[in-house]
């Protein structure tokens, strides 16, 4: 391959790809280009040093992980799709959305996905502080869940596990729910129930979620 054969964003792919198996210190220059099959000069053609790689590498992240067209023919329907586009964008690339993050960036990759929840809820009939509350409120709940998934799938194996914590005797009142608990747990079935659940609840008509002011008076 030549450096007229290369485009920038074949560079970006490939040094996104090995981001995304082995981390932002596993991606030099040299290796870029033995993974292209080029020179490393034609790699600074295209993108300049390292650190303007990965700053490009950042950029292309917020725009794919904004990259969020909604499905479905309600507004519940449609939050539920974005929550599911933006759990699996996150989960794809997770040391790139590390490098969005300590760039300072997070906030404007979420923004088109707030953009599209605004979006839904203002379809449902929520507006002002309510309909905030919602969004902030499904937002919270996505990374939430996905930061509680990548935890257990990192965890050291467990000794006794969930499965051997729970048998029937261990709740003989529910032993169908002994059961279940000690089956391993279906994170997109959970992922989607959870989700699903808030939104109803939030979009409910004349439903005030708002918590009570818990400050204490003045005097």
């Amino acid at each position: 391959m030549t450096r007229n054969a290369l485009t920038r964003e074949e560079v970006l792919a490939a040094a996104a790809s090995l981001v995304m198996r082995d981390g932002p210190a596993a991606l030099t220059m040299r290796g870029l280009a033995a993974a292209l099959g080029t020179a490393v000069t034609s790699i600074y053609w295209h993108v300049g040093n390292r650190e303007s790689l990965l700053d490009a590498l950042v950029e292309r992240t917020v725009r794919e992980v904004g990259a969020i067209t909604p499905t479905g023919t309600t507004p519940a329907a449609r939050i539920l799709s974005v929550a599911g586009i933006l759990r699996r964008e996150l989960r794809t690339r997770p040391h790139l959305v590390a490098m969005v993050h300590e760039r300072g960036l997070t906030d404007r990759m979420f923004l088109p996905a707030q953009q599209a929840l605004v979006h839904e809820v203002h379809a449902a009939g929520l507006r002002g502080a309510r309909a905030a509350d919602a969004v902030r409120a499904i937002q919270f709940q996505i990374v939430g869940f996905l930061l509680v998934e990548r935890n257990r799938e990192r965890s050291p194996a467990q000794s006794p596990a969930e499965g051997e914590l729970w048998d029937p005797a261990t709740a003989p009142h529910d032993p169908a729910l002994a059961r279940a608990l000690a089956r391993p747990a279906d994170p997109e079935r959970l992922f989607l129930l959870s989700v699903r659940a808030l939104t109803e609840a939030l979009l409910r008509p004349g439903a005030d979620r708002s918590p009570p002011d818990r400050r204490r008076p003045a005097g």
